[in-house]
């Protein structure tokens, strides 16, 4: 990975930092997951994602994310993109969703240190989709924050939260309130416990 530059960190550490907390209000296990279409990307070429297509091929992991090129969620891309295969064995799909608009996701998807062009990760620029499961979201209001390189985030976070999902459509795990790696290692334990026919714990 690509070392972080830290007199950007403290600048978004401390808004993050209260996205990291459990999503209380979020969709819980066994609701119904709502169905949403976005503009999304995979190794830098965007497409439309659509999670009801993406249920027919079986699980699908959606992971909201604060924003794309911020220490936590480039880690986050990294751990997907490195245990890929794993989910791709256990017939899931991986989704991320942040508030970044798709030109940002471009470049996220394809960058070798993160998504490494195997993590797709969708645009909810309005941040209707991350409403729609209950997350909360974090304004910038007015505030200059910048990512790791440098670059002026213009948009609002969405709480990392990750909603393992049903070829059914609802929601088998809900993954929050824990560090990034530990968000997809729990990810990838719930996708194989449904893979396996085992019930998801709490």
């Amino acid at each position: 990975m690509k070392p972080i530059a830290p007199r950007y960190l403290l600048a978004v550490g401390s808004l993050l930092s209260a996205l990291a907390l459990p999503a209380d209000a979020a969709l819980k296990e066994g609701d119904a997951a709502p169905d949403f279409q976005a503009p999304a990307s995979l190794a830098g070429k965007s497409f439309p994602f659509s999670l009801a297509a993406a249920l027919k091929t079986g699980v699908v992991v959606v992971y909201f994310y604060p924003s794309a090129y911020t220490e936590g969620c480039n880690i986050q891309a990294h751990e997907f993109a490195v245990r890929h295969d794993e989910f791709v064995a256990a017939k899931a799909t991986v989704i991320g969703v942040s508030l970044d608009g798709i030109a940002r996701l471009n470049e996220f998807s394809a960058d070798p240190d993160y998504c490494a062009g195997k993590v797709p990760v969708a645009s909810d620029a309005d941040g209707r989709i991350a409403r729609s499961y209950d997350l909360a979201i974090k304004t910038i209001n007015g505030r200059v924050i910048k990512d790791t390189r440098g670059v002026e985030i213009d948009h609002g976070f969405a709480e990392r939260t990750t909603f393992v999902l049903t070829p059914d459509g609802k929601v088998a795990a809900v993954i929050g309130g824990i560090s990034p790696s530990r968000n997809v290692e729990q990810a990838l334990a719930a996708v194989r416990q449904i893979s396996g026919g085992r019930a998801v714990r709490p």
